[in-house]
């Protein structure tokens, strides 16, 4: 079977860092599967790796200078931005972050970056620290906004003695992965005519006109969810509660604000071959919502509230006669999350329950660390953009839907 890569023009950045050396067998593997390989070698990468050894892997000239007067005589910045199906920057430093995120070109690297027009994908590697820095969460942040794709980083030992955390770069093997999915072809992506529904942020149970009961939620996680499967062909339905962050790109958005409406517009995008059940759904409601704002009068204390039930969406389309082939549901929970989440997964019918613990700055922050429960057990996963955690899991549910044919 031909590989996705087979013929894809891939515009490689190496930037400096120690995970430099990883460039190197990237390379290798991207040849292996039909890809030709263009580096970019920054003066900081070269530090790190010498332009010998990444024109020997490459078979190609290696680029490095801004100013070269032999390639700059055709404006060579733009060639070559022009002449990629695909731009990685592996690794990708703190620095290289700010300055896309700034819109800075002051090398080679950084005008190519600014003038490209295809996908850019960045593997980043740092310590720790700095990346959770908060500015480069503020540089992570606008790059995701711009559509920049990134793979990693990943939990692991750095290269300072003693030293370990988030920061690592993805392994190859990972972001060969994210590279081919990033450049599969229309017709040959894994989902493809498929239908997909998602839920996503909190609902407003209204009280009285101004008051409501709610749960909290941004709705980062549904809506990157969402966008990840059309990124791989699924015409995707998004069912949203209130939120104030923008519609995902290449999704239909349904905006709903209480649980009631949210089923019934769950219930109108069916039927989908997947169903994912991110949002915070408010567990109950006022019985009766007062017509007017509900006054405070002094001495009398508070007023009571009777509240019902609200329908359990996941569990009604999970054991309804609609219901997708791929059902999943997500857990936030702040205590006895393995334990919470597997009795979920059985009460309430999905396929599984993607776990989080929220007891943190979780809720409307940019990283998640998730827990994936299925019949077959757990599985582990690092603490990851929520982006990433949404890429993965939009080709880990393409995979068990091929499975299940």
């Amino acid at each position: 079977m031909e590989s996705t890569l087979a013929g894809k023009r891939i515009l490689l950045v190496v930037g400096g860092g120690i995970a430099a050396y990883k460039a190197l067998d990237l390379i290798r593997r991207l040849r292996e599967r039909g890809a030709a390989v263009t580096p970019i070698l920054t003066a900081a990468g070269a530090q790190f790796v010498t332009p010998l050894a990444v024109g020997a892997l490459s078979a190609t000239r290696v680029y490095d200078d801004l100013f070269s007067r032999d390639d700059e005589q055709d404006v060579g910045h733009i060639r070559l931005a022009r002449g990629a199906d695909l731009i990685l920057v592996a690794p990708a430093t703190a620095d290289r972050m700010a300055q896309m995120a700034a819109g800075l070109a002051g090398d080679l690297a950084g005008a190519v970056l600014l003038a490209a027009r295809c996908p850019i994908l960045l593997a980043p590697a740092m310590n720790p620290a700095m990346w959770a820095h908060p500015a480069t969460r503020r540089s992570l942040a606008l790059l995701e906004q711009d559509g920049v794709g990134f793979v990693g980083p990943e939990h692991g030992e750095m290269a300072e003695a003693g030293e370990s955390g988030l920061g690592r770069m993805s392994e190859p093997q990972a972001i060969l992965a994210a590279v081919e999915a990033r450049l599969a072809a229309p017709g040959g992506k894994p989902l493809s005519g498929r239908r997909a529904v998602v839920t996503s942020g909190p609902t407003h149970e209204p009280i009285d006109p101004v008051r409501y009961i709610a749960n909290r939620s941004s709705g980062r996680q549904g809506h990157a969810l969402a966008e990840a499967l059309a990124e791989l062909g699924a015409q995707v339905t998004l069912v949203s509660g209130p939120v104030s962050i923008p519609d995902p790109a290449g999704v239909h958005v349904v905006r709903v604000e209480t649980a009631l409406q949210m089923l019934a517009a769950v219930e109108a995008a069916l039927p989908a071959d997947i169903g994912v059940f991110v949002a915070a759904v408010a567990d109950w409601r006022a019985a009766e919502q007062a017509s007017d704002k509900i006054k405070k009068r002094a001495g009398e204390g508070p007023l009571p509230l009777a509240l019902a039930e609200n329908p359990d969406i996941l569990a009604t389309i999970a054991h309804g006669p609609g219901r997708p082939r791929l059902v999943v549901g997500f857990a936030a929970e702040t205590s006895a999350l393995m334990g919470n989440a597997q009795a979920k997964l059985q009460r309430k019918g999905a396929d599984m329950i993607v776990a989080n613990d929220v007891s943190g700055d979780v809720m409307g922050g940019a990283q998640n660390r998730v827990h994936l429960l299925t019949e077959a057990g757990a599985e582990d996963w690092p603490e990851l953009s929520k982006a990433e955690v949404a890429r993965r899991l939009a080709r880990r549910f393409a995979d068990m839907l091929g499975d299940m044919e």
